[in-house]
């Protein structure tokens, strides 16, 4: 779940990094400011639309592969779900809360559906095109469900609100940990509304009757403010901390990255009191530290309350609406005491907390679904410093993915790609399958270094730390040999022999010497006693080692990575010991026929050099036969 809500948070920083701007825009656009409406109405146009974007970013960000395909289901999602729930309910509003569950929805169904396929007549509304219709019909159940569930939620939120109201200290400082634990959901809108512009009564010399914490503030209300004051000293000095925290505990290679990010969300809160940019950057990161947050605010709210200080604002607690009240307001200098205090109460404990706890704040996030590793020194980040250089460098590169042994490669000029230098820092081939794809076959350890060449490429491939070059062993790598009688049948099917397996990669024996099965059985088995030394996260293939170092790879079915574990039950995990006949893997023969592009199963001996492989049978056989093959000098 943690993990989940990390993929949740990071999806999050593309829409934040549009909010500093427009919160700029709408705060000097106000009359209190440059009077400028046209500004104030541009930067509203974003904040207001918040829950909207935030559908679309969320949505787009769980797509496997980012595609816009997705972030138009989750604006789908977004207008489907409030505009059903406005007939049920209209006076429901679910704030920013129904865009997260909208973008949530959508990215999931797009990964379940992006590549449906449907009858030639039918055609047209496969793959992409299919995930906003099913988005759409999921939403409107959803919204009839939420249309009739909701209203429950908001009176929880409503009986709350009375208490605090009337409940002093203790409840200023409920409000202050309610009025941010709630803003995920959006219901904090709801005890604002109360306390901004319905709580408390004050005749103004006119004669006129005001009602709210903000317009009686303004209006000279001697007792307004309580509510208000203990914000400024959290929006100006402790989120500010919070994000210089989450700077200095960001990871090194990462720093550059998210300091831009975290300065420019902190100045805007220091100024205008705009906070959310800052929270929802790490609100799903880590929602320990939210809570922590909400708890603090509270407690700055209370002390506020208990030095008499009585402050307000009329747009939002910054350093702009500070100045602009200061001369109606009651001790307000405490509060820059009391701010500089929060400052460094927050440091200190969010520095603390996402070191000690390991917490995933921005810079900091674990490395999930081939999002990249840290860039240093080690063997496998230096091989993706040269392999980039092999590749026509960066600027040669547009894409990089990969499957099981292989990286699948975008460029934008296939002739710049060397086969020699690629195939000198540990590739074992190349294939060139237009101007701009190509493939590069690594072997079993594809993941590791494209993971390390994705985050290289996002930092610009610096060169390593130092003098540091690839160790590339030229000494012969000497195998004891393999006899008849150590290998066993991993499968029941019909051996082929690895040339007529209808893949040129493993065909030509780019990816080593071995044979192909077609199977009958649904069980894969271990052909020896070894373990295991890679497992795919699709499932499709399994690295093997024996005990005296041969590899071999069993790669089920051709493209069957596209299932993405779909028919696939796996019974080992990596690292795990092996007996020969151990069960590695239980198959859906029937879905993987269906659905993929072969049921020809390669198995490949990785790294055998000077060594020959015989294959001593063909035809059908049963899993747990000897004298399959053997490995001679």
């Amino acid at each position: 779940m943690f993990g989940f809500l990390q993929r949740v948070g990071k999806s999050l920083m593309f829409p934040i990094a549009t909010l500093p701007a427009a919160a700029l825009l709408l705060r000097f656009g106000q009359e209190d400011m440059l009077n400028i409406p046209f500004l104030a109405a541009a930067g509203a146009g974003i904040l207001d639309n918040l829950a909207l974007i935030f559908a679309i970013g969320i949505a787009m960000g769980l797509a496997h592969d980012g595609n816009g395909g997705a972030a138009l289901s989750g604006a789908v999602a977004y207008l489907v779900l409030t505009s059903a729930i406005e007939t049920i309910n209209d006076t429901i509003n679910m704030g920013v809360f129904g865009g997260i569950i909208s973008g949530i929805v959508a990215g999931l169904l797009y990964n379940k559906f992006y590549d449906v396929k449907f009858p030639d007549w039918l055609g047209f509304f496969g793959g992409r095109r299919f995930v906003p219709i099913v988005t759409a019909a999921t939403m409107t159940i959803l919204a009839a469900a939420l249309g009739y569930l909701w209203p429950y939620v908001q009176q929880v939120i409503d009986g709350a609100g009375e208490w605090v109201l009337n409940a002093g200290m203790l409840g200023v400082g409920t409000y202050g940990f309610l009025n941010r634990l709630l803003i995920p959901t959006g219901l904090h809108h709801v005890i604002n509304a109360v306390v901004w512009f319905d709580f408390g009564s004050f005749t103004d010399a006119s004669g006129e009757v005001v009602k709210g914490e903000i317009n009686r503030f303004l209006k000279g209300d001697p007792t307004a403010g309580p509510f208000l004051s203990g914000f400024f000293p959290i929006m100006m000095f402790g989120l500010p901390a919070a994000c210089l925290a989450m700077y200095a505990t960001a990871k090194k290679a990462n720093k550059a990255v998210v300091g831009g990010m975290l300065v420019s969300i902190a100045f805007t809160a220091f100024l205008t009191g705009i906070t959310e940019p800052i929270e929802f950057s790490f609100m799903f990161l880590s929602p320990l530290l939210y809570f922590v947050h909400a708890l603090l605010t509270g407690a700055a709210m209370m002390i506020a309350y208990a030095f008499d200080v009585r402050h307000g604002f009329g747009f939002s607690a910054g350093a702009i609406d500070y100045v602009l009240n200061f001369g109606i307001a009651e001790n307000p200098l405490i509060l820059l005491v009391i701010g500089l205090f929060m400052g460094v109460v927050y440091f200190v404990v969010f520095y603390f907390l996402i070191l000690k706890f390991d917490l995933k704040t921005p810079g900091r996030e674990d490395d999930v679904e081939g999002e990249g590793v840290s860039v240093g020194n080690e063997p496998v980040d230096v091989k993706a410093y040269y392999t980039i250089g092999a590749l026509g460098g960066t600027e040669n590169i547009v894409a990089v993915d990969y499957c099981t042994t292989r990286l699948r490669l975008k460029v934008k000029d296939a002739d710049k790609v060397s086969e020699k230098e690629l195939k000198k820092y540990g590739a074992l081939g190349l294939m060139k399958i237009n101007k701009t794809a190509v493939q590069v076959i690594i072997g079993t350890n594809v993941e590791f270094l494209g993971d390390a060449m994705k985050q290289r490429l996002q930092n610009g491939n610096p060169a390593p730390d130092g003098d540091v070059v690839l160790d590339v062993p030229n000494e012969e790598v000497v195998l004891r040999e393999l006899s008849e009688k150590e290998f066993a049948m991993p499968m029941d099917g019909e051996i082929i022999p690895l040339s007529e397996v209808p893949d040129e990669v493993f065909a030509q024996g780019m990816m080593g010497q071995g044979f192909g099965i077609i199977p009958t059985g649904d069980t894969v088995y271990s052909p020896f006693d070894g373990k295991v030394v890679s497992v795919f996260p699709t499932k499709h293939a399994i690295g093997l080692e024996t005990d005296t170092g041969i590899e071999v790879l069993i790669h089920v079915g051709l493209d069957t990575v596209k299932l993405k574990g779909e028919g696939f039950d796996l019974l080992v995990e990596q690292g795990q010991l092996l007996q020969s006949g151990d069960p590695l893997l239980k198959l859906d023969l029937a879905y993987l026929e269906a659905n993929s592009t072969s049921m020809i199963t390669p198995v490949i001996f990785t790294n055998l050099e000077k060594e020959q492989l015989q294959v001593l049978k063909k035809g059908k056989q049963r899993h747990g036969e000897t004298s399959i093959v053997k490995i001679e000098q």
